[in-house]
């Protein structure tokens, strides 16, 4: 654009030297603009975090920096006040905006012992939190460092877009020299100041301005948009991926479900104490991160530290296995009954509820049951895949029955149950052999290693493991399954936009070449063909950031 202002200047077309730099000026302002707003979606992300918290010290407020917070101080969080670090609410209960975090406008209400997380705004009273997690360490830090890192990751098409700039500017420019002298030894009228003309007009239409602004900025956009929705993609990589999955293979428990157990019935047989082995697998179950000892916890109460437990074992898919008294105690699933030889006397294949045997003393001593609600927009996600043409497999460690009971309230495709880890991931390698992308939602920990496997992985990232978020492509924020359709849809609406740019610069810049190498096209057309088409995909790559999923 230089070298076509300062020829144009040199032949005296001042208007079109000036109308170059003029357009190409107002061009960068647009595309400045449309960065910013995207910035400011993302931006709005990393602007969670106030630096300063109030904690409570012998009973008085004392405010020092958000870092300097230990785990185990208490913080005293004010109506208006955005919490700083993770922790568990100390007051009976409070209402929090969560809207910047997970794009949720409705007030979220969390009772005494429920987990907050960073970013959170306290809504009406005074509320105390214990802090759980390091400043560093907070789910917020992780989400801040995945944004910050996501623009690295870039789209196949953008990466081209580059590599294509780099190698076609320099060709562009050797040839408008060739443009200007060569015809000299092969034309008889040949007029210099008309044959420099002609190749500054080929230096302004082959300007790559439109796809080198544009394809970043619509995959930037997406990235923006997304993270307005409560969806972080790690890369813009990540969005030309999900716009091609054809399966979405997901958990059930903290996915499709709330994640949260309720113990509906308790059977213990008459040759042990129920009371006394209540205890010991409440002991036992305190051991373990799962939703299953949070629900047995609430129902039995306190824990019993003073029962001597030794030698605890988690056995990956089965449960939980202990040492008492010198006796072996086993918590976990009839698969676990199976593997230490266990008889039982049940049909546990025809109870709909998620099971818990017990066995203590080589024994089988009863089993507990537990539900788990659906989440409110699980059937919505459901028939929002299908209408998109989209797959759905339902994988669970859970009970068969149980699977299956949630799948056909669900209408989903596929489902199955009492799945190890391993099988999992030889369940999704299934249906990767018949060539098709898979798109795996999961929350655990155990669900790690098939998020790695799968096309695309995404986490729940309000409940999900840190090991799950970490290994994810995706992360989506507040834990609603509707927002898995959201992402494929603005993966789909970015990979368009792009598309459409790709295709209406070199449809016009091609059409003006032609005619410019005619000499039928002034600097004017060659003015359009670059800045004007730039302008144009520019407006149009901002329109992802306008759009209503």
């Amino acid at each position: 654009m230089g070298i076509a202002t300062i020829g144009a200047f040199a032949i005296g077309e001042y208007p079109e030297g000036v109308a170059v730099m003029l357009f190409y000026a107002v061009g960068e302002v647009f595309q400045s603009m449309a960065v910013t707003r995207a910035k400011g979606n993302i931006k709005a992300l990393l602007d969670q975090r106030p630096d300063e918290v109030t904690i409570m010290e012998n009973n008085q407020p004392k405010t020092i920096k958000a870092k300097e917070t230990k785990i185990g101080d208490v913080i005293q969080l004010k109506p208006g006040e955005k919490l700083a670090l993770d922790g568990e609410l100390l007051s009976d209960s409070a209402s929090f905006n969560t809207a910047a975090l997970t794009g949720e406008s409705k007030p979220d209400t969390k009772n005494k012992g429920e987990v907050v997380l960073a970013g959170m705004i306290n809504m009406n009273s005074i509320a105390l939190v214990k802090v759980t997690t390091a400043y560093e360490d907070s789910k917020l830090s992780k989400i801040l460092e995945l944004v910050q890192n996501a623009t690295a990751q870039k789209a196949p098409t953008e990466l081209f877009i580059r590599k294509f700039a780099k190698i076609y500017t320099p060709i562009v420019v050797f040839l408008a020299i060739g443009i200007t002298f060569l015809p000299y030894f092969f034309v008889s009228d040949y007029l210099f100041r008309d044959w420099l003309y002609r190749a500054l007009i080929f230096l302004v239409i082959s300007c790559p301005c439109a796809l080198v602004i544009s394809i970043p900025l619509g995959y930037f956009g997406g990235i923006g948009a997304a993270s307005r929705n409560g969806i972080l993609f790690k890369g813009s990589n990540f969005l030309d991926s999900i716009a091609e999955i054809q399966n979405v293979v997901m958990d059930k428990t903290g996915t499709m479900t709330e994640g949260v157990f309720k113990v509906q019935e308790v059977s213990i047989n008459s040759g042990f104490n129920k009371d006394e082995i209540m205890q010991l697998v409440n002991l036992l179950e305190s051991k373990s991160t799962h939703p299953v000892a949070t629900a047995i916890h609430n129902y039995v109460g306190e824990i019993n530290y003073s029962i001597p437990m030794e030698n605890v074992e988690e056995i990956a898919g089965h449960g939980l296995k202990a040492t008492v008294n010198g006796k072996e105690l086993l918590v976990g699933n009839f698969k676990l009954m199976d593997k230490f030889n266990i008889s039982y006397d049940i049909n546990h294949a025809n109870i709909v509820y998620t099971l818990i045997a017990v066995a203590y003393d080589k024994k089988f001593a009863g089993y507990i049951t537990i539900a788990d609600s659906i989440k409110t927009d699980a059937k919505e996600t459901v028939d929002n895949l299908h209408k998109m043409g989209v797959k759905a497999t339902m994988l669970s460690g859970d009970k068969g029955t149980v699977v299956k009971y949630v799948a056909d309230q669900l209408g989903i495709d596929n489902a199955f149950g009492d799945l190890l880890p391993e099988d999992k991931v030889n369940k999704v390698k299934e249906i990767k052999a018949k060539n098709q992308t898979v798109a795996f939602v999961g929350d655990g920990v155990n669900d790690a290693p098939v998020v790695a496997l799968s096309d695309v992985g995404i986490a729940m990232g309000g409940l999900g493991s840190d090991a799950t978020i970490e290994t994810a492509d995706v992360v989506i924020q507040d834990d609603k399954p509707s927002k898995i359709p959201m992402a494929i849809n603005i993966g789909k609406q970015t990979k368009k936009i792009v598309w459409q740019n790709i295709i209406l610069a070199f449809a016009v810049k091609a059409v003006v070449l032609v005619l410019g190498a005619g000499g039928l096209a002034t600097m004017w057309e060659a003015v359009f063909a670059d800045v004007g088409v730039a302008l144009l995909a520019i407006l149009n790559a901002v329109r992802i950031q306008r759009m209503k999923f």
